[in-house]
């Protein structure tokens, strides 16, 4: 079994509305509480992050499940979007929706578009931020796939 660690380090002056600043390898940024929750907006946010982490997981094991499977890979990008419920003064990230578009090259045959079908599902089950926040926040594909 071999474990990696990651690092991060945060400051925070207290208080609500604040400002503070997090700083990891490569990840140094301000934050606060974002506009949409009556916050100060500056630098980035917990909502923002979870759904970084979440997008930018599902598209590296993507790619790499396409790498894998040798298919001609033309173009592939993802619009992502989280959804966060306040009920009662309680914040809950009900939802994350990740829309990838992704296209073959046109040298691409019928039998690769179906493969790259499959691994477009497949890369959520395989991610591990989608397996850390399974049963916590519903995560939902609106994939488009073609051949150009």
């Amino acid at each position: 079994m071999t474990l990696h660690h990651f690092h991060l380090k945060a400051d925070w002056p207290g208080g609500r509305n604040e400002v503070g600043y997090i700083e990891s390898d490569k990840l140094k940024t301000k934050i606060s509480i974002p506009k949409e929750m009556d916050g100060p907006d500056i630098g980035t946010n917990p909502d923002e992050m979870l759904l970084g982490a979440a997008a930018t997981c599902y598209i590296i094991s993507l790619g790499a499940l396409i790498e894998r499977a040798r298919l001609p890979l033309a173009e592939m990008s993802m619009d992502s979007e989280g959804i966060v419920d306040v009920t009662e003064g309680v914040f809950t990230y009900k939802k994350i929706i990740h829309k990838p578009k992704i296209f073959l090259t046109n040298e691409a045959d019928e039998k690769q578009l179906q493969r790259l079908d499959k691994l477009v599902k497949q890369a959520e089950s395989s991610c591990m931020i989608s397996k850390a926040i399974a049963g916590n926040v519903e995560l939902e594909l609106q994939a488009e796939t073609g051949i150009q």
